[in-house]
């Protein structure tokens, strides 16, 4: 009866995590390790650079399961807090231990990583707790986290060139409109969480508009590296093949007429946002 028990604990810490989430921002800081050095970092560095944005998120993951439980009695009764396979006191316990965790590994790697991953633990946690209903401010913070972790990678390394700035900025305007499209399709969310959102305050079409146009400054910055010759023909031709795929499913996105096809389009975002991590980190390495 133990096996059972104890894979089914595994599963739900699993779920709490948001494990491609953590796993994400853990290798945005290994990214930012490599495109502040032109190379892949040596072996500790890359080590405790993931760990330490894999925990760090992983705890203000965590702690959200706590601040979005009342929705998710409603919403997502299956999730570990509500459906009881974790108790309050085992999410805190493990949101503080891989708190201690990832500010451990920064610390390891020098106080500065460790300033800034603190920093972000913090806005994350706020975010939980009081900015998640304050709309385009919500956002804004976890757009904020999102690209810092690209920031922490290049401090690492001590090299924040502008390579590095530039994939930080397409992080945080990715998320960002991403994080206001979702909104507009969560707007029975939004009433639960007496939430602000700019879906629910200006309507739909106002808040796709606004996120579509976020990713079009995103998809002209995707330029910049080329035309400032920090980067060759073959990060162009990389990079313009992912812009044509953002620009598709961004029309595709601003034209559902369903909360069904505006999440694939979001889906499909999300997947053409992997071809931009990769054009940058093999042109770096090629």
């Amino acid at each position: 009866m133990e096996g059972p028990s104890i894979l089914a604990k595994a599963c739900a810490i699993i779920e709490l995590i948001r494990a491609d989430l953590v796993l994400g921002a853990g290798i945005f800081v290994v990214a930012g390790e490599l495109l502040g050095q032109g190379r892949l970092p040596p072996l500790p560095e890359a080590l405790l650079g993931f760990l330490t944005g894999l925990f760090i998120s992983g705890s203000a993951n965590i702690s959200n399961d706590y601040f979005d439980r009342e929705v998710d009695r409603i919403n997502q009764p299956g999730r570990p807090l509500p459906s009881g396979r974790v108790s309050v006191i085992e999410l805190w316990t493990l949101s503080l231990l891989f708190a201690a965790v990832g500010l451990g590994a920064a610390a390891l790697l020098g106080w500065p990583v460790l300033a800034l991953a603190a920093a972000i633990w913090t806005v994350a946690f706020l975010y939980n707790v009081l900015l998640k209903e304050m709309g385009l401010l919500g956002n804004l913070c976890v757009a904020f986290c999102v690209g810092m972790t690209i920031i922490i990678g290049g401090t690492i390394v001590g090299s924040i060139n502008g390579i590095v700035l530039t994939f930080a900025a397409l992080a945080f305007l990715f998320d960002l409109g991403e994080e206001i499209a979702s909104d507009a399709m969560d707007v029975k969310g939004d009433v639960l969480r007496s939430s602000s959102s700019i879906a629910k305050r200006k309507g739909k079409i106002y808040a796709l508009r606004l996120s579509v146009g976020i990713l079009a400054s995103f998809i002209l910055l995707t330029l910049l590296p080329f035309f400032m010759g920090w980067l060759g023909y073959g990060y162009l031709l990389l990079i313009l093949a992912a812009d044509l795929l953002m620009a598709r499913f961004s029309y595709r996105l601003i034209r559902s007429n369903t909360i069904e096809e505006g999440r694939s389009a979001i889906r499909h975002l999300y997947l053409t946002w992997g071809m931009f991590v990769a054009a940058f980190i093999l042109a770096n390495l090629i």
